[in-house]
């Protein structure tokens, strides 16, 4: 799978809307937090962890950074903390991302896009 594909950014340390991941330079492109324009690129390489969520995994990450009830807000109360969103024929996957300078997302993509992005932090 080339080129660049987007995934939606829920909460965190980046700007709200959506960001992406190109399979061709290994990177992610991410929206800047509190600017309407301008976005920072992050080599793969910088990935320390990518989790599909689950209510542990949330409660920690949002713990860590005062997201407050971000799983709840985000995932709803509909059973979603298990990661998966129901979506047409596909699925969309809730996954955390850890950069190794501490900067913190939560995201959704479709299984394809998250699979890419697995696959490159490995």
């Amino acid at each position: 799978m080339l080129g660049h594909q987007t995934f939606k950014i829920h909460a965190g340390d980046f700007g709200d809307g959506e960001g992406t991941f190109s399979s061709l330079t290994n990177s992610f492109t991410l929206p800047v937090k509190g600017k309407t324009f301008g976005s920072q690129r992050l080599p793969a390489s910088s990935l320390s962890s990518l989790e599909i969520a689950t209510e542990e995994n949330v409660k920690k990450l949002a713990g860590t950074v005062g997201w407050g009830l971000v799983g709840g807000a985000i995932l709803g109360p509909v059973g979603l903390l298990a990661g998966l969103l129901a979506g047409g024929r596909g699925k969309k996957i809730v996954f955390a991302v850890r950069f190794t300078d501490g900067q913190k997302m939560l995201a959704s993509a479709d299984s394809q896009v998250f699979t890419a992005i697995k696959s490159a932090a490995f």
